[in-house]
């Protein structure tokens, strides 16, 4: 007899929603019991269908995908199977691959989102549960840096788990193989056409992503802009001078020099006073 999948889909945008499940609902062991806008509307669903599956995006307004799974964790109720969906292929594609269930690069296409549910097929006639939870778990700490030990320990306990916004580790894909760089390793990173210079103190790894993506991933407390297409650590820090002509620069650990634009300035002088 086949098993069929109740399933939930959560997306923040309403067309790439209704194209997931248009294209989720040509499988005929797939029954559609909600769509959610926002993260507080799947913890919602999820508890009230407890559904065999959830579809969600990561990056949402409000609760995000790592954070709904983590509360749901936390409230101890029926897991469904998860698959993340996102537009960001370098966005901890590594722990996609070995913790999740699967994961789905914005636009799916008819092949991979079957390719997803066979998975999610095998894995409800295995039933593990217990090994799923386990890997959701350790999702969660290796994107959000909280120890995955401590998040089990907090979830057996009925404690919150207390997550860290911004992970410790930039996950940057190159010629098939993924780097996970640390963040508190990150001295500046500037632009360089479509690409994304990232320098440490010993290499410069090369992203295919947005200033602006990339700065609503670091966290603002330490990476600051002193130019359009600059970012630095401010940890890394030593001066912050000025020149004859008007013109501002600062002076990072290694003596490398970067030019600190105007419309940055009083930002940059305030944090390096602090």
């Amino acid at each position: 007899m086949t098993h069929i999948l109740s399933t939930i889909v959560v997306d923040d945008e309403p067309l790439a929603r209704k194209g997931l499940i248009v294209r989720l609902q040509q499988h005929k062991d797939v029954n559609i019991v909600a769509d959610c806008s926002n993260g507080r509307e799947a913890i919602e669903a999820v508890n009230t269908l407890k559904p065999d599956l959830m579809f969600i995006d990561i990056k949402m307004p409000g609760l995000n995908g790592f954070e709904v799974v983590s509360q749901l964790l936390e409230q101890q109720e029926k897991m469904p199977l998860v698959i993340f969906v996102t537009a960001f292929e370098e966005y901890a594609l590594k722990a996609f691959e070995i913790h999740a269930q699967d994961y789905l690069l914005k636009p799916a296409d008819e092949s991979r989102i079957s390719e997803a549910l066979e998975r999610v097929r095998s894995k409800i006639a295995s039933q593990e549960s217990v090994e799923q939870k386990l890997k959701l778990v350790k999702l969660v700490s290796d994107v959000t840096g909280n120890d995955s030990k401590d998040i089990l320990k907090a979830i057996e306990n009925n404690r919150p788990v207390n997550l860290n916004q911004y992970s410790d580790v930039l996950a940057i894909k190159d010629a098939g193989e993924v780097s996970r760089v640390p963040i508190k390793d990150i001295l500046w990173i500037d632009a360089a056409g479509d690409y994304m210079c990232v320098h440490t103190e010993s290499e410069t790894h090369i992203l295919r992503k947005t200033m602006k993506q990339l700065e609503e991933s670091l966290d603002p407390r330490i990476f600051i802009r002193s130019h359009r297409s600059t970012m630095v650590n401010k940890n890394y820090i030593s001066k912050f001078c000025s020149q004859m002509n008007g013109e501002y620069y600062l002076v990072m650990s290694n003596d490398k020099e970067l030019k600190v634009s105007r419309s940055y300035k009083d930002k940059v002088k305030q944090v390096v006073n602090a």
